[in-house]
């Protein structure tokens, strides 16, 4: 079977979505599966089974700026290699973004699943739903990652949709872990209101002295949070950073910190952090409770409150029971989450697909965990 996974973001810029395509691609191949990745790359595509579209544009998105393509070159792109490749089944995240997961919809050159990645406001909804409509219209499957993303879409579309989770790699390559004589808090996510690092910089006061922190990624807001840490020596500012870095620094950091605010649909970042077994603080945001369970795979505090977050982080940093214990019950809820798992659903859904058959939801085992455990599940 030829999947053709098509994503709307630039797959050289690092993102949640860009991460789960690769990911999910990875996952399908080892199953036999002939996956190829169609999307944008301002440079080098990641590896030789990406088929790239063009450079991208940053696009303001969901409090965020997205790097996608809806210029008519990389929709030309799109259309010249959907004609050429004949999928059997085409896989498209983020069906309703700009470019080319919007031009594989209403080109349709294949039967179409439709996986929504988005939570909390969308102004695609909101402005142009005729346009959405039509396009959510053309396709033959719809999933959705989280309640919800599922809500927002369900709400404003209309539709039925499998809750899905997104996957983590428990065996993916990376360097060998990056080690710290001194306790060390990570954080890595774009430089913007929305992931809160301006509060992760706050509540650093609240630590001792002998606390570092490692800063990946940068943002539109990079210079000022510098300037909020007033040249503090003890925050590494480490800008953007390949995956393999990530997950080593995850591996030597003492704690991960996701100190997000709002529009975070699944907290696939925290599984990592439970698959690279480093303890994790967090902000009690919906998306990361369900993913993290308060308590006992993450200290979750309230979105914000700096005092709040400095008081989790400093639990796990010098409370080593704690810690330990938030470290063995994270690699059991990350086993819960595997890419593999995720990819065998969406094998079934391709095959019923390809065969023009109705799509049909396997009875759950009695070894599998509950839906709100990790599982898929159908959307009424």
């Amino acid at each position: 079977m030829r999947v053709g996974l098509v994503c709307p973001y630039s797959l050289t810029i690092p993102g949640g979505v860009q991460g789960q395509v690769m990911g999910l691609a990875r996952s399908l191949r080892r199953m036999g599966v002939e996956a190829r990745v169609l999307a944008p790359c301002d440079g080098p595509p990641p590896d030789e089974s990406v088929t790239p579209l063009g450079n991208s544009l940053p696009t303001a998105a969901n409090g965020s700026i997205a790097p996608l393509a809806p210029d008519p070159p990389a929709q030309l792109r799109t259309i010249r290699v959907l004609r050429d490749e004949h999928f059997d089944v085409l896989h498209l995240h983020e069906p309703l973004a700009p470019g080319p997961t919007n031009t594989a919809a209403i080109m349709k050159s294949a039967p179409l699943l439709g996986t929504f990645h988005r939570a909390g406001y969308s102004t695609a909804y909101h402005y142009l739903r005729s346009i959405a409509q039509l396009v959510a219209n053309r396709l033959d499957y719809r999933c959705a990652v989280s309640e919800d993303a599922r809500r927002l879409v369900q709400e404003r579309l209309g539709g039925h949709y499998e809750l899905v989770f997104n996957g983590v790699e428990l065996h993916a390559p990376s360097l060998e872990r990056i080690e710290t004589s001194q306790p060390t808090i990570f954080f890595v996510g774009r430089h913007e209101p929305r992931k809160g690092l301006s509060i992760l910089l706050d509540a650093l006061q609240y630590l001792p002295d002998d606390v570092r922190m490692w800063v990946g990624g940068d943002g539109p807001e990079t210079e000022a949070l510098k300037a909020q840490s007033r040249g503090d020596a003890r925050v590494e500012w480490l800008g953007r950073i390949s995956d393999a870095e990530k997950h080593a620094r995850m591996r030597g950091a003492d704690v991960f910190c996701a100190p997000s605010l709002f529009g975070e649909s699944f907290g696939v970042v925290l599984l990592e952090a439970m698959a690279a077994q480093t303890p994790i603080v967090a902000s009690g945001l919906d998306a990361y409770a369900i993913v993290a369970r308060p308590g006992k795979d993450a200290l979750l505090s309230e979105p914000g409150d700096a005092a709040a977050l400095a008081a989790s982080l400093k639990r796990v940093l010098f409370d080593k029971d704690t810690a330990r214990s938030l470290v063995a019950s994270g690699l059991d809820r990350a086993q819960q989450f595997s890419m593999d798992t995720l990819a065998s659903r969406y094998v079934e859904i391709y095959h019923d697909l390809a065969a023009h058959r109705r799509v049909r939801t396997p009875k759950r085992s009695s070894h599998e965990p509950h839906p709100q455990e990790g599982m898929c599940q159908e959307g009424i």
